[in-house]
């Protein structure tokens, strides 16, 4: 097989893919109405929606799903006996954070350096024109030769599981013999690269009382407990020294086995300043994926600018711990409860919600469609194996994929290489590999449809 008619059609549909990307990173798509507008991410759903029936796509739908939010559904029908496949993406995204610290605006896309930046360019709003343009290549050499299903959901960045709960209530409509999850992401730019692990995630936000109301600090200081400071005191609780989580019986000495992330090359992705030293125990790769980890994501407290000389009666935060493959998301928010209300310093009074849980998620990158996986990489990066890794990240629509399609096979791939800096300021894709990346799920998606003649 070559892939020189496929790769030519999608070089020639990159000016295209730009330009659509641009339009769907412009929407301020975050999935929380106390940040952005409902209407933004609405507008979102609909673009994505309207791209479908462009591509001849049947029963596109607005799905509204329990949590408030929508994702959106359509159905490409192939050849008579042809295998089906479920692509997947999310147009939902993070907040941009200090938008005054983008180089650029962060929901207008902008080139530079070789590169796209924008909220969402890489997660995941990326992933779907990646879809779009494997897709398309297909069409424009002789035909989609398997029977395609599209979901993009609209709040997984939040977490709270609107798509699992309609999936689960509706189990047939996502039904397929392979899924492509396309958000994840190479171990590096122009390194092939299947995910083999995610890990899970639970979010919860603890709160601390200890008085009335807030006191003068001169006047109370020392002996009135201050929530704040009992906040600090137990959120400390969850790291040792070296910076390992430490939540009271959570297993945490997993290792990694399979390719490494050597630490010099983790520094200069993750932008670690000079003298700074990494935290944790174990390679880099335990640490990031075979191991869980605990973050402090954010806290309610007075800003320093305006601040006054006072004890604070109560204080918030919400904390992120990830959860490896091997352990229970459930188990592991009970396990992260109990440390914070056994933790809580003088007494204070604690109150802790949940906000969001997934399970971790193992794939079986041994299965068939892997192997047409691999081909189809081999030949969209000459010179280049597949290689799996594991993610960090957090995918929890997988595990209930997974649970409903027993016999299907799941695949990760997509544009959140390191270089991407999701969920951070000036988030970027690379154009090489999303042209890349299309050129292999179109090579892929035929390599399938050949293996099931079998």
């Amino acid at each position: 097989m070559t892939a020189r008619p496929i790769s030519e059609t999608v070089s020639s549909l990159m000016p295209r893919a730009k330009t659509e990307l641009a339009e769907l990173v412009a929407f301020r798509s975050v999935a929380d109405p106390a940040q952005f507008p409902r209407s933004e991410c609405e507008a979102a759903a609909g673009w994505v929606a309207d791209a479908l029936r462009a591509e001849d796509f049947q029963d596109v739908a607005l799905l509204d799903t329990p949590d408030g939010t929508q994702s959106v559904y359509g159905r490409l029908p192939g050849p008579a006996g042809a295998p089906t496949v479920l692509l997947y993406a999310h147009y939902d995204v993070q907040p941009p954070l200090d938008e005054s610290a983008w180089i650029s605006p962060p929901f207008e896309l902008t080139e530079r350096a070789g590169r796209w930046f924008g909220r969402g360019a890489a997660d995941c709003k990326g992933g779907f024109i990646m879809h779009l343009l494997a897709l398309r290549a297909l069409k424009a050499n002789g035909g989609v030769p398997v029977s395609v299903k599209v979901i993009v959901e609209g709040s997984e960045e939040q977490g709270t599981g609107g798509l699992e709960q309609y999936a689960e209530a509706h189990p047939e409509l996502l039904a397929a013999d392979t899924i492509v999850i396309g958000d994840t992401g190479n171990f590096r730019v122009g390194l092939p690269t299947v995910t083999a692990t995610l890990r899970g995630m639970t979010m919860l936000r603890v709160k601390l009382d200890t008085l009335e109301g807030n006191l003068h600090s001169g006047q109370f200081g020392g002996a009135a407990p201050d929530a704040l400071a009992a906040m600090i005191q137990l959120l400390a609780s969850l790291r040792a020294e070296d910076g390992s989580t430490t939540v009271d019986g959570l297993t945490t000495g997993a290792e990694w086995d399979g390719l490494q992330y050597p630490e010099d090359e983790f520094r200069k992705d993750a932008k670690v300043l000079d003298g700074v030293e990494l935290i944790g125990a174990g390679t880099v790769a335990d640490r990031i994926w075979a191991r869980p980890a605990v973050t402090v994501i954010g806290i309610d407290c007075p800003p320093v600018v305006g601040a006054t000389p006072s004890l604070q009666a109560s204080a918030r935060a919400q904390i992120s711990l990830r959860v490896p493959p091997g352990q229970d998301a459930a188990e592991a928010t009970e396990l992260l409860t109990a440390h914070l209300e056994s933790h809580a310093p003088w007494g204070a009074r604690v109150s802790v919600e949940q906000v969001g849980q997934g399970q971790p998620f193992r794939a079986d990158v041994t299965s068939p469609a892997y192997t047409s996986m691999a081909e189809a990489m081999r030949l969209a990066y000459p010179g280049e194996e597949m290689q799996s890794s594991g993610m960090g990240g957090s995918i929890p629509l997988c595990n209930t994929l997974a649970a409903l399609y027993p016999q299907a096979e799941i695949l990760l791939i997509g544009l959140s290489e390191p270089e991407a800096q999701i969920h951070a300021v000036n988030e970027s894709v690379s154009p090489e590999e999303l042209e890349r990346l299309s050129v292999a799920e179109a090579l892929f998606l035929r390599n399938y449809a050949e293996s099931r003649k079998g």
